[in-house]
C-alpha cells in the first residue's frame, strides 16, 4: 500500500480546499496525471499523481478542507504501471508517515522524539510550542489522530477571574464560546481562499507588527500626458529603496534580527471578486517603465483567472496598495510580516495650491500613505523614504 499526502504547494499554506477529484477507486493512474484541483489562498492548483498505480481510497470530499501534510489518497501498487517523477507532491511514504513543521526533516532517524512522531500540523505545532503545551498529550480530532490547531486551543485551560494564572501545559479545559455576531450556527458564508488567506494575514500582522503611518501628497503638475501611473509608481518605490534601504527588508519578531535586502520584490495587491491575491513584481529598479508595465499587466490577468503561480506570490520585499483606482485618498494599509514597509496610493484629484510666486493654481495630485513597521524602521527612515519617492514622482518623466 502506498499513500499519498497533501504536499506544500509552494506557497507555505497550512491547508488547501478540495475543488474536484479527477479520479475516483478503482481508476488506475500514471505518474504525473492529474488526481485532483485544490484551491489555496492564491489559486486553484492541479495535484498530479506522485506515482503509478491503482486508486484504492480517496479522502476528502469537494469542500473539504486538508492540512498540509495530510492524507489524500491510497494506492494500490500496480506492476504494469511505470513509476516516473513529479514536479508537485511527494515520494511514497508508509503508514508511519508524520507531520513535520515546515523546514524540518522528515526523515524518521533513532534521534527522532515523541513530539516528532505526533501526527500535527504546522500552525497547531507552532501554537503547541508558543504556549509551552506539551504535543504529544494532545488528543488529535482530525483524520488519523492528526492534531488541529483547535485541538491545542482545547488544552488551554481558562483562568478565574482576576486570578491571573498562566495556562499550564498539557491541561484539559473546555473551549471558550465564541460571539458569532448574532449568526446562526451554520447559517454563515464560510471565508475560503482569497478571503480565508487574508484574514488569517491580517491577524499574523495585528498580533506582530507595530505599523505607524506617514501621509503626503505628490505634486503631479509637471506629468506629461498618458503616464502610466502605476509603473512610475513602482519606479518611485525603487527610488525610496535606493534613499532608505532599510524600508526594502525582512524582519524576525521572535529573534528581532532584520535582513535588508537588494533586490526590490513589490507585491502588488489585486482586487478580485474571491478577495485580495497579491502577486510580486521582480527586481524593480533600474527597469524601464514599459517593461514593468508588462509584468503588471500579466500578473493582473494571471490574479483575476486564479492562474498565478506560485513562485509569483512569494518572497516579496515591499507592498504596493493602489486603492485609488477605485476610490479614497488616504488609509492605513497593513505590513504583512516578514515585510516592514506598505505604500498606499490614493485617488488623484485636482487640487487648489499656491505656487513659489503665491498665485492661486490647480495642480494633479496623489496622495501617499506609507505605513511602517516601528519597530525596526525609525520616523526619520521613513520620512526620508517618502521624500525620495516624492521627488521621483514629481519628474515629468
Amino acid at each position: 500500500m502506498k499513500i499519498f499526502n497533501l504536499p506544500d504547494l509552494g506557497e507555505g499554506l497550512a491547508e488547501a480546499e478540495i475543488v474536484r477529484w479527477h479520479v475516483k477507486p478503482g481508476d488506475h493512474v500514471n505518474a504525473d496525471e492529474p488526481l485532483l484541483a485544490v484551491e489555496t489562498a492564491k489559486a486553484i492548483v492541479e495535484v498530479p499523481a506522485p506515482f503509478a498505480g491503482v486508486v484504492k481510497t480517496l479522502h476528502g470530499d469537494p469542500g473539504e478542507r486538508i492540512a498540509t501534510g495530510g492524507l489524500l489518497v491510497e494506492f494500490e501498487p500496480d506492476p504494469l504501471l511505470a513509476d516516473a517523477g513529479t514536479v508537485v507532491g511527494s515520494m511514497p511514504i508508509d503508514n508511519d508517515d508524520f507531520a513535520f513543521s515546515y523546514g524540518s526533516n522528515p526523515t524518521v532517524s533513532a534521534n527522532t522524539t515523541s513530539a516528532d512522531r505526533i501526527r500535527a500540523i504546522p500552525a497547531a505545532r507552532a501554537l503547541a510550542k508558543r504556549l509551552s503545551i506539551d504535543i504529544t498529550r494532545v488528543s488529535g480530532s482530525g483524520r488519523g489522530g492528526l492534531v488541529t490547531v483547535d485541538d491545542v486551543l482545547r488544552t488551554v485551560p481558562q483562568a478565574g477571574p482576576g486570578t491571573g494564572a498562566p495556562p499550564q501545559p498539557g491541561s484539559q479545559a473546555t473551549a471558550p464560546q465564541r460571539n458569532t455576531g448574532g449568526i446562526a450556527p451554520g447559517n454563515g458564508e464560510r471565508l475560503r481562499g482569497p478571503r480565508r488567506a487574508m484574514a488569517q494575514s491580517m491577524a499574523t500582522s495585528r498580533d506582530n507588527v507595530m505599523g505607524c503611518t506617514l501621509f503626503d501628497d505628490a505634486d503631479l503638475h509637471s506629468w506629461q500626458p498618458e503616464q502610466d501611473i502605476t509603473s512610475r509608481i513602482l519606479r518611485a518605490i525603487g527610488a525610496g529603496c535606493a534613499a532608505e534601504p532599510g524600508l526594502n527588508a525582512w524582519l524576525d519578531g521572535e529573534s528581532l534580527s532584520r535582513q535588508v535586502l537588494s533586490q526590490v520584490d513589490v507585491a502588488i495587491a489585486v482586487d478580485t471578486p474571491e478577495g485580495l491575491i497579491v502577486p510580486v513584481i521582480r527586481d524593480i529598479r533600474g527597469r524601464p517603465v514599459a517593461d514593468l508595465r508588462r509584468d503588471v499587466d500579466r500578473l493582473k490577468r494571471a490574479a483575476l483567472e486564479r492562474s498565478v503561480r506560485p513562485e509569483d506570490l512569494r518572497d516579496f520585499t515591499f507592498m504596493l496598495s493602489n486603492f485609488g483606482m477605485i476610490a479614497g485618498r488616504y488609509a492605513t494599509p497593513v505590513v504583512v510580516p516578514p515585510a516592514v514597509a506598505i505604500l498606499g496610493c490614493g485617488r488623484l484629484s485636482h487640487d487648489v495650491i499656491a505656487n513659489q510666486t503665491g498665485n492661486i493654481e490647480a495642480h494633479l495630485r496623489m496622495p501617499l500613505s506609507l505605513t511602517f513597521d516601528h519597530r525596526c524602521i525609525t520616523g526619520g527612515e521613513a520620512a526620508r523614504f517618502l521624500a525620495a519617492v516624492l521627488r521621483d514622482l514629481q519628474k515629468g518623466n
